[in-house]
């Protein structure tokens, strides 16, 4: 079991995903998120990708052994007031992290249920999704799908509001305690998350961006949301925290490689310290 869940002064989070080797997307802009929002971070590798802003040349999955001895590890000393799950590629990978996070009785989960890079590279194997059904959203505190992932999770075609929310409906069917569905992939001027609580909808709205420069947005607002959550946030106070520090991250996206590039991950902090 966890040593001290809760109990330390430091915000601790863990993010259980795949590692990037161009740095903008997994693990590595988990622990950038993390940082810039004055959360210790720690990592727990699934797969080892070779890509850059060109697309993904390479998947390199760890055993299932190898990935819970990570987080046991970690549980074992360290601890941690939040965490998530990113890439996890297969069924076996999925039911091996579920078990050891209800071994270990963590609560504050989000999973981002990432099936696609930016560059069209499946990271989810078909057969895991049952598994990511089935083990982890009963789990979850949040999931948190685009609209195209909401789509395979749930078999429906989201094409309007309605079809959005019952979407939601169903991925909280599945368990979650609270879904929210990105508006990334909508249309129009502006980029509508839609949290569903069980009961009811909130939608929360930020200026669409016409960029290049999105690499990494999935994993880097989910490593947002378990900051909030680590600190102690409420749901709906973390979500607004996470909107905040994506919105900044495209906005002031950085130049960087010859394709899908990152996001800028020390922008949201820059723009705190202005308001000081």
């Amino acid at each position: 079991m966890s040593t001290g869940e809760g109990t330390a002064a430091l915000p601790r989070a863990l993010t259980i995903a795949g590692s990037d080797s161009g740095g903008g997307a997994g693990i590595q802009a988990d622990l950038k998120t993390f940082q810039e929002l004055g959360v210790y971070g720690m990592s727990a590798l699934t797969a080892i990708t070779a890509q850059n802003t060109t697309g993904v040349q390479a998947v390199y999955p760890l055993q299932p052994e190898e990935v819970v001895q990570q987080i046991r590890s970690i549980g074992s000393d360290i601890g941690t007031d939040a965490l998530k799950t990113g890439m996890l590629f297969s069924s076996e990978i999925i039911r091996a992290v579920a078990g050891e996070i209800r071994e270990q009785g963590w609560t504050k989960l989000v999973v981002d249920p990432v099936m696609i890079a930016k560059g069209g590279a499946a990271l989810l194997l078909e057969d895991a999704v049952q598994a990511m059904r089935e083990e982890l959203f009963p789990l979850a505190e949040i999931v948190t799908p685009n609209i195209p992932e909401a789509e395979v999770l749930t078999g429906v075609e989201i094409r309007n509001e309605a079809s959005k929310r019952e979407a939601a409906k169903r991925l909280a069917f599945y368990g979650a305690r609270h879904v929210i569905i990105k508006g990334g992939h909508d249309h129009g001027t502006e980029a509508i998350d839609l949290l569903y609580d069980g009961q009811g909808f909130t939608e929360l709205a930020g200026r669409r961006i016409e960029t290049g420069r999105t690499h990494g947005t999935g994993c880097t607002f989910s490593a947002a949301l378990v900051s909030g959550l680590a600190q102690g946030l409420a749901i709906d106070a973390a979500l607004k925290q996470a909107k905040a520090f994506i919105q900044a991250a495209i906005e002031d996206g950085i130049r960087i490689g010859s394709g899908h590039g990152p996001t800028n991950h020390w922008a949201y902090r820059r723009r705190m310290a202005l308001q000081f």
